[in-house]
């Protein structure tokens, strides 16, 4: 019988990037994926430590797979192995100890394990770290659209995240192995490919004469068969007039960008350690509203950052209206051990946290519907994802979640879709053309 082996990714798109190729790797050696809740031989726990609840539920997934199987190879993998590595180690049962680095030699250290029956531990010093670890994917199992993570690292150091001492600093990925790697995901059907990192548009800071903008060019033109082209979050500093000027013209590049904001106070932004002021930030979007039209600017947004008033939290919620964000990604501010908002005094009580996240995520549901009836009369190429009742789902290019009738063979392809209503944030069309 063959070998299974069962994952766990908790956290971002990165780590479920990660998670594919590990999967891979165990595949290649004759391994068969079962289940996270199925008796396996080997589990891996792919762990964040974005909060420190992601640190509790990570610690609550590996103690978990102990007990499902007491004498399966346990690894845990990831950022809080990172971080914490003593910490996982104490627990008993765990098996193989790995950070952020290392994940290409998971199976080689799964044998040791086997062979010597000793825990097997590799964390390196993620801030010594200068080259970016090749991690490669043929195909998801999981999505219809692929993935594609491009770098590593941030060199940001916001005073509220510990990302930078889980992944150190900025580490790109060499062009020509990114191309590579998309040409392999279009080869294997599929047909937008999602730009991720842990700051990714901070591509190509480490190397000579290569851009962001040169790997969008480089990808939109010398990947055959690419139809749609996403960026997963991009800083304003990063948006450049060429890539303006790219997503005007490309027709592969969509017409959505995610810019994290995290707060429309100067104040609140200065604690944050945002290097930008609100009017900046302004400028440039008005900028890009002008110059396009039709894009779709969705954000992040931190509430009850240490020391903000109610007065401070009222100038987020104006500027962000003012700004007519088209969606919002709002999160409570968590107290995160070893960052110096920790530290800061003025911690913001959980009720009153709670209490503007609501109004927060009333006012995305508000400017979510508004741009939604904008699209009414519309044509939208939408990729379809799955079944959803009687309709299809999938999202436009704009990102927008739009409902067509179409059979179940329709999953992973792109149509043209006449908006004709919506409902709610949501949209209700009719295919124009057969699969685009």
């Amino acid at each position: 019988m063959k070998k299974t082996v069962a994952f766990l990714t908790l956290g971002c798109k990165v780590n479920t990037y990660e998670s594919e190729a590990m999967l891979r790797l165990f595949s290649q050696e004759g391994y068969q994926e079962v289940d996270f809740k199925e008796k396996a031989d080997v589990y891996v726990i792919n762990t964040c430590t974005v909060t420190n609840t992601g640190d509790s539920k990570s610690r609550q997934m590996i103690r978990q797979a102990i007990r499902r199987n007491p004498q399966a190879i346990v690894c845990v993998v990831g950022c809080y192995s990172q971080v914490a590595s003593e910490e996982v180690i104490a627990i008993e049962g765990v098996s193989v100890v790995l950070g952020t680095q290392f994940r290409n030699r998971i199976v080689e250290f799964v044998k040791e394990y086997e062979a010597t029956k000793k825990p097997v531990i590799h964390v390196a010093d993620v801030m010594k770290l200068n080259h970016f670890e090749d991690l490669d994917i043929d195909e998801f199992t999981k999505n219809t659209r692929a993935f594609l993570k491009i770098q590593d690292g941030c060199n940001n150091f916001c005073t509220y995240c510990i990302i930078p001492y889980a992944r150190g600093r900025v580490r790109s990925r060499k062009p020509e192995s990114v191309l590579k790697q998309a040409q392999k995901l279009v080869d294997h059907g599929f047909v937008e490919i999602v730009l991720t990192g842990i700051h990714t548009a901070g591509y190509g800071v480490d190397l000579e004469d290569y851009s962001f903008y040169d790997l969008l060019v480089d990808l939109t033109s010398k990947v055959k068969g690419l139809k749609r082209l996403r960026i997963s979050s991009i800083e304003m500093s990063q948006i450049t007039h060429e890539i303006i000027d790219l997503i005007a013209t490309s027709p592969i590049v969509v017409d959505h960008l995610h810019i994290p904001i995290q707060a429309g106070c100067d104040a609140t932004l200065k604690r944050m350690n945002r290097h930008y002021t609100t009017q900046e930030f302004a400028d440039k979007l008005i900028e890009l509203k002008q110059k396009l039209p039709s894009l779709s600017i969705t954000t992040d947004v931190i509430v009850g950052f240490p020391g903000e008033s109610e007065e401070e939290f009222n100038q987020t919620y104006q500027w962000i209206k003012e700004m007519h964000f088209n969606q919002l990604h709002v999160f409570p501010y968590s107290r995160r051990k070893g960052t110096p908002a920790a530290r800061m005094k003025d911690q913001v009580d959980g009720n009153i946290k709670h209490e503007r996240v609501k109004r927060l995520m009333e006012l995305s549901t508000q400017l979510q519907s508004e741009f939604a009836s904008w699209q009414i009369g519309q044509v939208l190429e939408v990729l379809i994802e799955e079944r959803h009742g009687d309709y299809m789902v999938g999202h436009a290019s704009n990102y927008l979640k739009v409902n067509v009738d179409l059979p179940d063979s329709s999953v992973g392809h792109i149509y043209k879709v006449l908006v004709e209503k919506q409902d709610g944030v949501e949209l209700i069309g009719s295919v124009v053309n057969e699969e685009n």
